[in-house]
C-alpha cells in the first residue's frame, strides 16, 4: 500500500511558518491568551524581585544589626525598631507571595481554557479535512495512522500551546528581569554569568536536532504499530485460519523495538538538558562566591552583602528559566514531528472537488452515460480501458464479471469518489463534472456488500441518509421491504459497528437507509452475497419494488437473482465485452452464459449433495 507522505519541517526556513501556523490557533482566542501570558510574566516579575527583599533585610536589617552588636557588644538597636524592620519585610514577602499565587491560578485556568479551545479546533480541522479528502486518499492511508493524528498527536500539539508557552514566556520574562536586575547590581559579575549562558545554548541547539530526528523516528514507528494493530485484530480471524499468528508476531515485535530504540534515543538526550543547566549554573555561582565574595570584602566594599546574596540570588535563579525553556525545547521536538503530520494532514488536497462555477442537478431522472472513460488508482495499471455505454433512465442494470474486472470501479465513478482519468460521465445528459458532487450524491442511494451502521438505535440508523425524516417514514421504509419486525425494534441500540445485529440485520437496516433516501439512481454492490439465504430471499421479494421507476445498478455475484435485470453488462479487464438481457446473452452463448450455466450447475450438484446427507441420515 503507498503511504501518506508528511511535510517535512526540519530546515530552519521551515520552523518559523510552523511555530506560526501553530500557535494561530491560540491567537483565535486572544482574551484568554493575553491573560494568562500577563498572568505569567507578573509571576516572573514578582519572583525576580524576591532577591531584593533579602538584599533590603539583610543590608537595612541584618548587617546594622550585626554591627552594632560587635561594636557595642549589645543589641546596638532597639527590638522594636528591628522587628519593625523585619515585619515589613516580612510583609512585603507575604503580599508578593499572594500576588504570585493568585497570578498561578488564573494563569492555569486561562491556559487551560485555550489548551481546550485549541484542541477542539485542531481535531475539528482534521475531521472536517478526513469528510472531505477523495477515496483516492484513503487508499493509502492506515485507519490506525488517522486516529494517532486526531488523538496522541493533537494532544501533543496542545500541551505544547498551552504549558509549553508558559514556561517559554516564563523563562524568558524571569530571565530578562534577572539580566537586568545583575547588571543593576553589577555588571562585571553580570558579564561573567552571562558567559556561561552562549555554551550551554550551542551545546543545546546540537541536542536540540539529534531529539528532533529521533522523535521523528519514534512517531513515525508508533503511527506503524497503531496501525499494524489495528490490522491484526481486525484480521485475526485470517492471521489464525492460516497460521500466520508467528509472522505477525515477528513484525509487530520488530516495529516495537524500533521504537523503543528511537523513543530511548530521544529521551536520553533530552535528558542531557538538564545537567548540563546544573553544571552551568555550578559553573556560574562559585565564581560568583569567589569574585563577588572578594569584592564585598574590599575596603571600600565593591558590593554590600546583601546585594551579593542577592546576585548570587539571581545567578542560581537564572538557570531555572533556562532549564524550563530547555524542557520546552525538548518538548517542542516531540512536537514539531506530531505537528507535521497533523498539518500535512489538514493541507491534503482533495482530489475530487466542485470545479469553480459548478451548479446544482436541479432534478435527476437517471439517465447514464459513459463516453470513452479510462480510469486507473495507480498509473500504468489500467482499471477501465476506454468504456462506452449508456444506461437509460428508470433502467436496471446488472454488472457482471470476475473479481477485479472493474465493477466496482464502475460504481465508485458513478458516484463520483473517483473521477475518470479520461472521457465524459454524463447523468441526464450533462456532464457531472460541471455540477456540484453533494446535489449528485443526494439523489444516490448505495447498498454495498459489507454495511456499516453507527453506533446508535436501529431508528438512527435509518435516518442517517435523510435527518429530516419522520418516524412514519423509517416505518414505511421498512415495510416497503417487508421488514415490519423492525418496527418494534427502532428503539434498539446497535452497538459500534452493529455489533448487535446479525449481518442480515444489518443489510435490512441498510436498505431502509437507502429507501428513505428516496434516491433516483439505486445501487446494489453485492448487497446479499454475505446474507443467509433466507434474508436473502426477503430483500429479493422487495428489490423489485425498490427499483421500480428508480435507475438501478445491481452487482450481484449470485446471476440467478438478476435475470429480471433490464441488461446485463459483462465487464472483463477494464471493458465491456458482453451487453444484452439474460435472454439475448444466454441466445448468445458468450461469456455470460458461460457464468450462468457454470453457476446453474455448481447449485444443482449442491442441492443433490444435500439430498443425499439428508437421506443417509434418514436411513441411519
Amino acid at each position: 500500500m503507498r503511504r501518506f507522505q508528511e511535510k517535512n519541517f526540519t530546515n530552519k526556513g521551515a520552523l518559523i511558518p510552523f511555530f506560526r501556523r501553530l500557535f494561530g490557533y491560540s491567537l483565535r482566542y486572544k482574551k484568554w491568551l493575553f491573560g494568562f501570558i500577563v498572568f505569567v510574566l507578573i509571576v516572573a516579575a514578582v519572583e525576580a524581585i524576591l532577591p531584593v527583599i533579602w538584599m533590603k533585610l539583610i543590608d537595612n536589617a541584618v548587617i546594622p544589626a550585626v554591627t552594632s552588636y560587635f561594636e557595642t557588644s549589645k543589641s546596638g538597636s532597639s527590638p522594636d525598631t528591628d522587628l519593625t524592620m523585619v515585619w515589613y519585610y516580612s510583609g512585603i514577602y507575604f503580599i508578593m507571595g499572594l500576588v504570585i499565587a493568585i497570578s498561578v491560578y488564573f494563569f492555569i485556568n486561562f491556559a487551560g481554557r485555550v489548551q481546550e479551545f485549541v484542541m477542539y479546533d485542531i481535531r475539528q480541522d482534521l475531521f472536517n479535512k478526513l469528510q472531505s479528502l477523495s477515496f483516492s486518499f484513503y487508499d493509502k492511508s492506515a485507519v490506525g495512522w488517522l486516529m494517532s493524528r486526531i488523538t496522541s498527536d493533537s494532544n501533543k500539539v496542545t500541551e505544547l500551546i498551552s504549558w509549553g508557552m508558559i514556561e517559554a514566556i516564563w523563562g524568558f520574562g524571569m530571565i530578562v528581569f534577572c539580566v537586568s536586575a545583575m547588571f543593576i547590581f553589577n555588571w562585571k559579575l553580570a558579564l561573567v554569568v552571562l558567559l556561561t549562558i552562549p555554551v550551554l545554548v550551542l551545546i543545546s541547539l546540537r541536542i536540540r536536532m539529534l531529539i528532533l530526528k529521533y522523535s521523528r523516528e519514534s512517531r513515525k514507528f508508533n503511527s506503524e504499530i497503531t496501525a499494524s494493530f489495528n490490522e491484526n485484530i481486525t484480521g485475526v480471524e485470517v492471521n489464525k485460519s492460516m497460521v500466520q499468528e508467528q509472522r505477525a508476531s515477528v513484525e509487530f515485535n520488530s516495529l516495537s523495538e524500533k521504537m523503543r530504540i528511537s523513543s530511548y534515543k530521544s529521551e536520553f538526550f533530552s535528558a542531557l538538558y538538564t545537567p548540563l543547566v546544573i553544571f552551568g549554573g555550578s559553573v556560574a555561582a562559585a565564581i560568583v562566591i569567589y569574585w563577588g565574595g572578594s569584592m564585598a570584602l574590599d575596603f571600600p566594599p565593591e558590593i554590600s552583602i546583601g546585594a551579593l546574596a542577592a546576585f548570587f540570588g539571581y545567578a542560581t535563579l537564572i538557570y531555572e528559566p533556562i532549564l524550563d525553556i530547555s524542557r520546552f525545547y525538548a518538548q517542542a521536538q516531540g512536537c514539531i514531528s506530531a505537528g507535521e503530520r497533523i498539518f500535512s494532514l489538514i493541507d491534503t488536497s482533495v482530489s475530487v472537488l466542485d470545479k469553480p462555477g459548478a451548479t446544482d442537478f436541479k432534478d435527476i431522472r437517471g439517465k447514464i452515460e459513459f463516453k470513452n472513460v479510462s480510469f486507473h488508482y495507480e498509473k500504468g495499471k489500467p482499471v477501465l480501458k476506454n468504456i462506452n455505454f449508456i444506461i437509460e433512465a428508470g433502467q436496471s442494470i446488472a454488472l457482471v464479471g470476475e473479481t477485479g474486472g472493474g465493477k466496482s470501479t464502475i460504481i465508485n465513478l458513478i458516484c463520483r469518489f473517483y473521477e475518470p482519468i479520461s472521457g465524459v460521465i454524463k447523468v441526464d445528459g450533462e456532464d457531472y463534472m460541471d455540477k456540484t458532487i453533494e446535489s449528485l450524491r443526494r439523489r444516490i442511494g448505495v447498498v454495498l456488500q459489507t454495511p456499516h451502521l453507527f453506533s446508535g438505535t436501529i431508528m438512527e440508523n435509518i435516518k442517517y441518509s435523510n435527518s429530516n425524516a419522520s418516524g412514519d417514514d423509517v416505518i414505511r421504509a421498512l415495510k416497503f421491504i417487508s421488514a415490519d419486525d423492525f418496527i418494534p425494534r427502532l428503539n434498539e441500540q446497535v452497538g459500534e459497528g452493529g455489533e448487535n445485529l446479525s449481518m442480515g440485520e444489518k443489510q435490512i437496516v441498510s436498505f431502509a437507509r437507502a429507501v428513505l433516501a428516496n434516491p433516483a439512481i439505486f445501487i446494489m454492490d453485492e448487497a446479499t452475497s454475505s446474507i443467509d439465504t433466507l434474508t436473502e430471499a426477503r430483500i429479493q421479494n422487495s428489490i423489485h419494488e425498490i427499483i421500480k421507476g428508480r435507475t438501478s445498478i445491481i452487482i450481484a455475484h449470485r446471476l440467478s437473482t438478476i435475470k429480471n435485470c433490464n441488461r446485463i453488462l459483462i465487464v472483463q479487464n477494464g471493458e465491456i465485452v458482453e451487453d444484452g438481457s439474460h435472454r439475448q446473452l444466454m441466445i448468445k452463448k458468450g461469456k455470460y452464459y458461460n457464468l450462468y450455466t457454470k453457476q446453474l450447475r455448481e447449485q444443482r450438484e449442491k442441492e443433490l449433495f444435500e439430498s443425499d446427507n439428508t437421506n443417509t441420515a434418514l436411513v441411519q
